[in-house]
């Protein structure tokens, strides 16, 4: 078996050299005959060309499938960047999208301030959220106004609905609202029509609770729930809610403003009251008596005619 291998190898190395050799010479006498400067042997690389060829078709056409093949995949590789060009942009256009949406949600809100219908009379400022401190145990929000804008503890907050909360605890540039539903939150109100009087209290649930009503059967379901202003703490007439029945029977109100998305606020500017801090002493009118003033005497008359 080793000697007929070592025998064949020995056949073909010679015929390969041979074919190598005749294949140099030939590629040789090629390039001399191609580079040779003469009218006859023009002429015979002329007919060659016409000759051989038109009959080497045949051997184009996989040089041109392979250019095409080239020139398909350069096409496919401007889509794909065309294609990542275009995600780019829609994911861009997407973030755009959303800006937009929370700009028109804003405009909205405060087209919602601005149609809030409030005593002429009542000034405000309207303030951002900065945080919002809820927790089991309180609700609250961070206003952008302070002292600086004269914002002033138990003033009352709203949104672009209804009575938020009221301020408490002013910074030079922040403010702390308690909401209605802070367990620390009492406010007088009114329910309409009937006119009953009660307390919101608040107990850190999403429906405040109705205390202390003068007559519960007077209130049905759905009857507009507005500040009484008793007290002084807030402004009368300003929405809050409508009454609700809890589910644990008792009456609340579901408030009118959005707690859930809570971003600008509206801090009214009551109006100072005149606080009395001594007792009052009766003014009588001039020249009446007071109980136990002894009266002087009034002076005589002088007499003229005591000469006759």
């Amino acid at each position: 078996m080793a000697k007929d291998r070592n025998g064949q190898d020995d056949f073909v190395r010679p015929i390969r050299r041979i074919l190598i050799g005749l294949l140099v010479v030939a590629l040789l006498a090629g390039i001399g005959l191609w580079r040779i400067d003469s009218p006859r042997v023009e002429r015979f690389r002329a007919a060659f060309i016409d000759r051989v060829v038109p009959s080497f078709d045949w051997a184009l056409v996989p040089v041109r499938g392979l250019v095409g093949m080239v020139e398909d995949f350069r096409s496919y590789a401007r889509i794909h960047e065309q294609n990542q060009e275009l995600r780019r942009e829609l994911q861009q256009m997407r973030a755009w999208r959303e800006a937009a949406l929370q700009l028109e949600q804003r405009n909205a809100q405060l087209m919602d301030l601005n149609q809030v219908r409030i005593d002429p009379e009542l000034t405000h400022v309207t303030g951002v959220v900065l945080a919002d401190s809820g927790s089991p145990f309180r609700r609250s929000v961070l206003l952008n106004v302070g002292a600086r804008d004269g914002v002033q503890d138990g003033w009352a907050v709203m949104d672009g609905l209804g009575l938020v909360g009221r301020i408490s605890g002013v910074g030079e540039g922040s403010a702390r609202v308690i909401l209605l539903t802070d367990s620390n939150s009492r406010v007088p109100v009114t329910v309409q029509p009937s006119g009953q009087r009660a307390i919101l209290a608040g107990d850190n649930q999403p429906l405040p609770v109705l205390d202390f009503v003068e007559s519960p059967d007077a209130v049905r379901p759905g009857d507009r729930v507005v500040s009484s202003g008793d007290g002084g703490v807030f402004p009368a007439g300003l929405l809050v809610g409508e009454a609700a029945q809890g589910a644990d029977g008792r009456l609340r109100v579901r408030l009118a403003a959005d707690f859930g998305r809570l971003e600008f606020l509206r801090v009214l500017r009551s109006h100072r009251r005149e606080e009395i801090e001594e007792s009052g002493e009766l003014i009588a009118p001039a020249g009446t008596p007071t109980p136990g003033e002894v009266q002087p005497p009034a002076a005589e008359a002088p007499d003229g005619g005591a000469d006759g």
